[in-house]
């Protein structure tokens, strides 16, 4: 791409189409809303494509970031514009670009009002999470990191569900804003120690370890709630409940990420021995939150809400591969968070289909849909055999990957982490046979019609993406393993520095 800047440009791109709504969609109310939705549609589709030059572009087998663009900012501050990514960022972009444009296409008709906003608030949401993903500096990664509250604030507070929206928007926002105070003081402290807040100089940078405790918490208050970790984790199911569907996917398919990518970029590189000291807390959280969602999730009677804790449970299986701090945990998390975000986002979306023909997501108001949508059925067969992690979906994968990880690190996180793929299957079959199988009893079901050329035209490429990982898992994992290596090799020498430097004490 020579001196082209990619990332900004990846970036910015769905700004500029905002603006461009924002500017020339006006007319009639019918006309504008058609208008909207074709130059979102056309903006999201054409960061999907510029994507692909990261994707073919991107050089496997190095741990540096690429694609680096760096101008002074504040140079009085030492503070950059500086962007790039690595093996594990780079994954994150793809993700959002893959999913953005599926997401408007979910929403062509089931958003019926103020559709101009609506898509505005999308694009900007893209800016926001590919900016994050990008950002190589604490203060731009923080500006994107916080914005992003701001459109999914207003997306679940306008658009969502009728009973309890602003509720649930509110303590979205609060939840989430809180934890990320404490992070801006963990970023002003590091800047105060190195002078910078240049990410890579960052993560050279060795603090005392008094001071790594502290910062190491303050980054896992915000950190946790995005995940979220038991028990910062209420906030997800109101928030999935309320949200319209393309809301719940990008939530669960890329926003939930941002505390998995976090707890990567800043706590593991640049505090270690904060991380070593807190790894047996983060496993019993995560085996908590494994287990206890699970459960809770079989409870629920609607389908929305079960899928919301399915979320919060396998990302308990993310964040007890990373801190194995092993090659295989490491990359089965990552694996999963990617995998995760695609299998969640496309049930968030089989729910909406069935939603915005009926106007119920209970589970108890379904039954014998075979019958009369035997495409539906299949593709969600696909999806739940995918979360369930059945071998040669993308869903096996990262959960093989975590679990060989946790057992490498300790046999009882092992044993207990992998009593979530039985309670997996439990609480996904449950679902699936009680909406898809059984009698078709209800007058109103034997007329639903079966899945449309839009529908199968926005599940298509989420299919393609969870067999091609499932099949031929490699090409993800070859993208991300010299920089998950350089990770934990960066990660033991620190550790063994420390050690050394103890012993020489004595």
């Amino acid at each position: 791409m020579g001196n082209f800047p990619l990332l900004s440009t990846l970036t910015f791109l769905p700004l500029v189409g905002a603006a461009f709504i924002f500017l020339f969609a006006r007319g009639p109310e019918q006309a504008v809303a058609s208008n909207a939705r074709w130059m979102a549609l056309f903006t999201t589709g054409a960061v999907f494509v510029l994507s692909l030059f990261l994707w073919f572009g991107f050089e496997r087998g190095t741990a540096d970031f690429q694609f680096v663009e760096r101008v002074a900012w504040f140079p009085q501050y030492n503070i950059t514009y500086h962007m790039g990514v690595d093996g594990i960022s780079m994954l994150f972009v793809m993700l959002a670009a893959v999913l953005m444009p599926l997401c408007i296409l979910a929403s062509w008709d089931s958003i019926k009002t103020r559709v101009k906003e609506y898509m505005i608030a999308f694009l900007i949401l893209e800016t926001l999470m590919i900016g994050m993903f990008c950002a190589l500096d604490y203060v731009l990664f923080y500006i994107f990191f916080e914005g992003v509250l701001i459109p999914m604030f207003l997306i679940i507070g306008v658009w969502g569900g009728s009973q309890r929206k602003v509720y649930a928007a509110f303590k979205f926002f609060l939840y989430t804003l809180l934890g990320s105070v404490l992070m801006l003081l963990a970023m002003l402290a590091m800047y105060l120690q190195a002078g910078t807040t240049d990410i890579p100089t960052l993560m050279a940078t060795e603090f005392a370890r008094g001071l790594q405790i502290w910062l190491w918490l303050a980054l896992f208050a915000s950190f946790a709630v995005k995940v979220p970790m038991w028990p910062v984790h209420t906030w997800l199911p109101d928030a999935h409940v309320e949200a319209p569907t393309a809301g719940s996917v990008i939530l669960a398919g890329v926003l939930l990420k941002m505390g998995g990518y976090g707890f990567l970029r800043f706590s593991i590189p640049m505090l270690p021995e904060a991380t070593a000291y807190f790894t047996p807390m983060v496993y019993v959280l995560s085996i908590v939150a494994i287990i206890y969602t699970s459960l809770v999730a079989l409870a629920q009677q609607d389908m929305k809400k079960l899928i919301a804790y399915s979320s919060i449970a396998h990302m308990g299986f993310v964040t007890v591969g990373m801190f194995t701090l092993t090659t295989q945990g490491v990359q089965g998390s990552i694996f999963q968070m990617i995998s995760h975000g695609i299998v969640s986002g496309a049930l968030f979306l089989i729910v909406g289909v069935i939603y915005d023909r009926m106007y119920t997501r209970r589970i108890d108001r379904y039954g014998g849909l075979v019958r009369v949508m035997p495409k539906y059925a299949v593709v969600f067969m696909l999806f739940t055999m995918a979360s369930v992690g059945l071998p040669g979906t993308s869903g096996f994968v990262g959960e093989f990957l975590v679990m060989v990880g946790a057992f490498l690190a300790n046999t009882w996180v092992g044993a207990l982490t992998a009593t979530g793929v039985i309670l997996g299957a439990t609480y996904m079959l449950y679902l699936y046979r009680r909406v898809v199988f059984g009698p078709l009893e209800k007058a109103d079901l034997k007329a639903l019609p079966d899945l449309n050329r839009r529908e199968i035209l926005t599940f298509a490429p989420l299919i393609a993406l969870v067999l091609w990982m499932g099949i031929y898992p490699s090409s993800f994992i070859d993208v991300m393993d010299a920089s998950v290596e350089a990770l934990i090799t960066d990660y033991t020498v620190a550790l063994e520095r420390v050690s050394a430097v103890q012993l020489a004490g004595h």
